[in-house]
Order: structure tokens, then C-alpha cells, then sequence
């Protein structure tokens, strides 16, 4: 079939196409009469009979007229839908009843029987050749696109077909959903599909993408139908979630990539309001690192608690920046009453931080500021671990003379039993918080401790996005690595949460769930992104490599001070609080008297630019630090005395101690 006539139609400038519609309804309408009284006397006698025409020039001019004013020939053919048909049938109504009026009024020779006959018949001609072109422009171009599965038929999957259909990108085909009551129907002009049917269907269709469209389920839901789509031989898409289509962020036609959070299918707990706002509301606050994922998000969660000011303390100029526009942004379009204040400089100014919180009036400090990238810190030692365990100790000092009355360090997993400088610099922040003066009038000081989280600086998931994206290689640092995950969001929930629940000195661990083997979440990221996983050293994978769609995994080698498996508890006691995701852990602490003489140690070092110094100060530190465990697969847990250098488990408490034993592997 030659198409070219009916894309040169479809490519007319739009004045042209609307004087050609305009012509041709006026030919459709005039058929439609002519054939309506063709039908009704059986004879071409009325054709010479000015009479009967009288009728229609009466009637023909109201029908384009009222075409026109309801925006008829504004609506573009390739897209009519329930609207367009709507202006058809009230125009050719409007026409026949003009021409019933007229027939009657006129005494014109026209059968009462004809009006009703044109109507039917201009209905079927003027909207059948608007609907046929329609019809012929999305075949020539349906064999382009690319074809879509949309496993949901509920309200979202039908706007989603409706959305795709007039795009230029996908086809959809076909629906799938669980619900057995919909097998076999017919919704949005698809037919629904049982689940067991995607692998048929995807190979007799052609079909590319898998759409899940059911933005308002759980995540546990969509990990389990996740869990079930990864192994298809189709890219695996998503829309946007409920609350970003109710925001207008995201339409329903805007596929995205299915999200980790899905996978991991980890349902957020909601937060308790009572504890967001007991140390943010009509409080003056102000977070360190405000420029930095955990930060920022920190800074979003507490604007919306309405707190008097917001004090942003940042280093990096760009990252301050960035974020003061966004929150003031957002404080201007929900009229929000918050002072939001913005402060470039150190963390370890400690004279500088003291007339800040004092200018102020700051009542809660929420420390996020810290170098957290371990490789980066590892190869910069010094400088990491100035910033952050001396950056901590002025804010600590600072906010006790300043009498603040609440302080959180943001800590991490990884000051557990440290294998890196970044994970020792923030165990020893730990516990100069912990040895901070406590009890009634003093600063209330706590520790929230967590893993990973997706989306923040560093973090491996883009990295992987863009290797599946280039086709490969992803790379992994060993086939066994596995760490602990959350969102932003959440994260920053719960240690504002976790803040509000603290009495002094506590060591809050947020609920990370399962660990994730980094190697299995890369395959199913390239299996759900529509590649086939090949895997380093796995002779089942092997024979793949050849495919179209392969992208292979490799396996480096753990970096400098990176652990294997991440742990939240230095000891083996941990209690549960009021929350269901936060725990508090009943670990011991170091008084000033014995902690200081190892901080001046430190200082001395870092001053003096001695790493070896450093490294060999921090072995000897009671934190646990052993650079050597890195890598080694996490030990069993057995009862065993005390060794002969105190253990921070044991100071003060003269008792045997849980440890890690691994095949007598240094530092264990």
C-alpha cells in the first residue's frame, strides 16, 4: 500500500488542512442528504427539484457553523477521541433538526423520515473519515514503535494506554493483570492477559517493554510482581508513583526506569508527627553539611516542621547555594513562615561556630558534615580525619558553650569495627559526643548510626544505571559484597525521629532490613533494564556473552579499607524504643579523662601531616580499628575472654565480651 498520499496529507500546513475539512464536510453533508432521500423515495426524481436543496442550504451552514464554534476544526485527526465524536453528533443533530424546521415551516417536499436518515448517515461519513485517517496515521507509524505490555489494568494502566497511543514512542498491545475477573476482557481496546501468559505473548507480539502500571501499591507488592518479571526477555518499566502524578512532577506517559526502591521492596513506616516536631517546631536549627545528600534532605524534612529559623552550615558554596534556592522555593509556595539563613564556613572554626549558634539562638544542631567516601578519605587520611572527628568535636564544644540544647550526629555503619580511616574517624566522633556532659541543663547529645543510602553521593546505583546504559561492563568490587540500604527520605525521617527519642549520650540504630549483595542487585537491574547478565568466572553465564543483549558483570577487587558485609552493633545488646524502625544500643563509652590524651595524639599528627603516625595512633585506639579485616567475610560470634589491650567493649565494665573470631585473622 503507498502511503505517501496520506502522509503528505498529515504533513499539510494547518490553515490548508482546516479549508480541506471544511470543503470536504460540506461534500460529506450534501452526500449524506442526497443518499438519505435516495433511500427514503427510491428515486433520483428529487435530484431536480430546487425545493429539496432549499432545505439543505438552510441546514448546511448551521451544522459548519456550529462545527466551528464547539472547535471542531481545531482538534488534530492523528489524536480525536470521545470529544471529537461528542462536536460530530451535537453538529449533525443541530443540522437535521434545521432541516426538519425548515421541511416543515417551508412546506418543502422532503419526507419526515430523511432528517433522521441524514443524521445517521453524515454522523457515519463526516466522523468515519476523521476516525479512518486516525486509524491509517497510527498503523504507518505503530510498525515504529516500540510495542508495550502494561501489566495493570486498573484506572492508571488505562490512562497510561490512552497516553502511549497518542505518542510517537510506544504501542501498547495488551494488558496483564492478577485479577482472574479480568481475564480475557477487553479494556481501552486491549485484551487482558493472566500473568502465566507473558512469556507467550511476548514472543508472539514482539513486545520490547513490560509497563507496571500500578503506581499505588506497596513496594513489597511490586518487588514480589518484580521478582517474578526480572527473567522475562523484556525491558522492565515503570510511571511515575501516585504522589508524583497528584503533583503534576510526572505525567503518566513518562516511563521510568523501575526504581531500587522497588526492588529492595522495603515499605516506609510513616512518621510519627509528634516526634518530627518536638525538637523542629518554633525551634531555631540548624544542620552542618546542608549541602550534602543527607543534609539536604534533613533541611527538606525540618522546613516542613515549621521551625522559627533554619540555619544552613556548609563549606561548599555551589552546595549551599543549591540548596538555600530549593528551600526557599519551597517555603515561598507553601507560605511557610521559616527564616531561612545561610553560613559558609568549617566545621572545625570552633570560635566561628560558637558566635553562630549564640547569634542564633540555635536549640537544635543536626551534624551531618563529614567526608564519607572511603576510598577518597583513605588516600586523604589527615584531611578526613581533621574533618570529621575534629570538625565534630568543635560543633560539640561550640553548641555545649552556646547551650544548645539538643545535638544529633549523623554517624553510619561503618565506624562498626572500622577497616578504613572514615569508619575510625567517625567511632572516635561517637564518642566525643558520648563524653560530652550530661544530665538536666546540659546539651542532649545522641548518635544516629545507619548504612547506605540510595541516591547519595557516591552511591553505586547510578554508577550502575550508566554501565547497563553503555552495555557494560558493571563492574563489582567482589562477588560477595553485600551492604545495607534505605531511602533518603526515610533516613532522614528517622534520625529526626530518632533525635527527639534521645535522653543523653544514646547510640540510636535505624532498622536497615536485609543486606543486599551488590552482585545480585546489578543483575537484576540489568535483567529488568531488558540485557542479559553475564557473570565473570560463571560458566552457566558464559555461553551468553555472544548475545545482542549481554552485559557482562566483572569482579575487581575490594578498595582500600572497604569491608565486605557492613554491621550496625559494636556489641551484641540492642534495645527497641518506641519506634519500630529505630534501636538503641547499649554500647559503653570513654570518659574525658581517658579519651583526650588519645584526641591530642591525633591532633598532633594531623598536624604534623603524619599519616603513619595517624594510622598507627588509630590501631591502638580502643575502636576496634583493623585495617587488615578488610574484605574478610564477617566471623562467627563467640564468648571469649578479654585480650590483654582493652577493648572499648570492655572499658569500664571488667566483664567478658561478645567478639568476632574468624579463622585467626588479625584484628578480629
Amino acid at each position: 500500500m503507498n502511503l505517501a498520499p496520506i502522509k503528505t496529507l498529515f504533513d499539510m500546513p494547518r490553515t490548508h488542512k482546516r479549508i480541506l475539512q471544511v470543503t470536504t464536510d460540506t461534500l460529506l453533508l450534501t452526500g449524506s442528504f442526497a443518499a438519505a432521500m435516495l433511500l427514503r423515495t427510491e428515486s433520483l426524481a428529487f435530484a431536480s427539484d430546487y425545493k429539496v436543496w432549499a432545505a439543505l442550504v438552510a441546514a448546511l451552514p448551521v451544522t459548519l457553523i456550529l462545527f466551528v464554534k464547539l472547535g471542531f476544526y481545531r482538534a488534530v485527526i492523528r489524536y480525536m477521541g470521545l470529544k471529537a465524536l461528542i462536536t460530530i453528533i451535537n453538529g449533525v443533530v443541530a443540522s437535521a433538526l434545521v432541516l426538519t424546521v425548515m421541511s416543515m415551516w417551508l412546506d418543502l417536499p422532503v419526507p419526515a423520515a430523511v432528517p433522521a436518515l441524514y443524521a445517521v448517515l453524515a454522523m457515519c461519513t463526516v466522523g468515519g473519515v476523521r476516525f479512518g485517517l486516525r486509524a491509517v496515521y497510527q498503523r504507518t507509524h505503530r510498525r515504529d514503535k516500540t510495542r508495550v505490555i502494561i501489566y495493570g489494568a486498573g484506572q492508571s494502566g488505562r490512562q497510561t494506554v490512552h497516553s502511549l497511543a497518542q505518542g510517537m514512542e510506544h504501542a501498547p498491545i495488551a494488558f496483564v493483570d492478577d485479577n482472574a475477573d479480568l481475564w480475557g476482557s477487553q479494556i481501552a481496546g486491549l485484551r487482558v492477559f493472566p500473568p502465566y501468559d507473558l512469556e507467550r505473548l511476548i514472543h508472539d507480539e514482539g513486545a520490547k517493554v513490560l509497563l507496571l502500571a500500578m503506581p499505588s501499591v506497596s513496594r513489597g507488592v511490586r518487588a514480589e510482581i518484580l521478582k517474578r518479571l526480572e527473567k522475562l526477555p523484556v525491558r522492565v518499566q515503570t510511571i511515575p508513583g501516585m504522589a508524583e502524578l497528584v503533583t503534576g512532577k510526572h505525567r503518566v506517559s513518562e516511563l521510568t526506569e523501575v526504581s531500587v526502591e522497588d526492588l529492595l521492596g522495603r515499605d516506609p513506616v510513616p512518621p510519627v508527627p509528634e516526634l518530627m516536631a518536638a525538637n523542629l517546631t518554633a525551634k531555631s536549627v540548624l544542620v552542618t553539611g546542608a549541602g550534602g545528600s543527607i543534609g539536604a534532605e534533613l533541611c527538606r524534612q525540618i522546613l516542613r516542621q515549621r521551625p522559627r529559623v533554619l540555619v544552613l552550615f556548609d563549606q561548599s558554596e555551589y552546595a549551599l547555594f543549591e540548596i538555600a534556592e530549593e528551600l526557599e522555593a519551597a517555603r515561598k509556595a507553601e507560605g511557610l513562615n521559616v527564616r531561612i539563613v545561610q553560613m559558609l564556613g568549617s566545621v572545625r572554626d570552633w570560635a566561628r561556630l560558637e558566635k553562630l549558634f549564640r547569634a542564633h539562638a540555635v536549640q537544635t544542631i543536626y551534624h551531618a558534615a563529614a567526608y564519607k567516601h572511603v576510598p577518597m578519605v583513605e588516600e586523604n587520611p589527615i584531611e578526613g580525619l581533621s574533618n570529621n572527628l575534629f570538625g565534630t568535636l568543635a560543633c560539640a564544644q561550640a553548641a555545649v558553650a552556646a547551650g544548645v540544647e539538643s545535638f544529633t550526629l549523623v554517624s553510619t555503619d561503618k565506624a562498626v569495627r572500622p577497616t578504613n580511616v572514615m569508619g575510625a574517624s567517625k567511632r572516635l566522633a561517637e564518642l566525643v559526643c558520648q563524653a560530652q556532659p550530661s544530665g538536666p541543663g546540659h546539651t542532649r547529645f545522641s548518635m544516629v548510626r545507619f548504612g547506605n543510602v540510595l541516591g547519595s553521593s557516591g552511591s553505586v546505583i547510578p554508577v550502575f544505571r550508566r554501565q547497563i546504559a553503555q552495555g557494560g561492563p558493571v563492574t563489582v568490587t567482589h562477588r560477595d559484597i553485600s551492604r545495607y540500604f534505605m531511602t533518603i527520605t526515610e533516613a532522614a525521617q528517622l534520625v529526626i525521629q530518632a533525635s527527639a527519642l534521645a535522653k543523653g549520650g544514646d547510640v540510636f540504630l535505624l532498622d536497615m532490613g536485609e543486606p543486599v549483595r551488590i552482585a545480585e542487585l546489578a543483575e537484576r537491574m540489568i535483567r529488568l533494564s531488558g540485557g542479559i547478565p553475564v557473570i565473570e568466572g560463571d560458566p552457566a553465564s558464559r555461553k551468553l556473552a555472544d548475545a545482542a543483549d549481554a552485559v557482562p558483570i566483572v569482579f575487581t577487587k575490594p578498595r582500600r579499607g572497604e569491608k565486605l558485609f557492613e554491621e550496625l552493633f559494636i556489641g551484641t545488646v540492642s534495645e527497641p524504643t518506641s519506634h519500630p524502625r529505630i534501636l538503641t544500643a547499649r554500647e559503653t563509652s570513654m570518659d574525658w579523662s581517658r579519651l583526650a590524651p588519645i584526641l591530642d595524639a591525633l591532633r598532633m599528627a594531623c598536624a604534623s601531616d603524619d599519616e603513619a603516625s595517624l594510622r598507627r595512633l588509630l590501631a591502638d585506639a580502643p575502636i576496634g580499628y583493623a585495617p587488615r579485616r578488610a574484605g574478610l567475610p564477617p566471623p562467627a560470634l563467640v564468648d571469649e575472654p578479654a585480650p590483654s589491650r582493652p577493648a572499648l567493649d570492655d572499658l569500664g565494665q571488667g566483664r567478658p565480651r561478645q567478639v568476632y573470631a574468624s579463622s585467626g585473622a588479625a584484628g578480629s
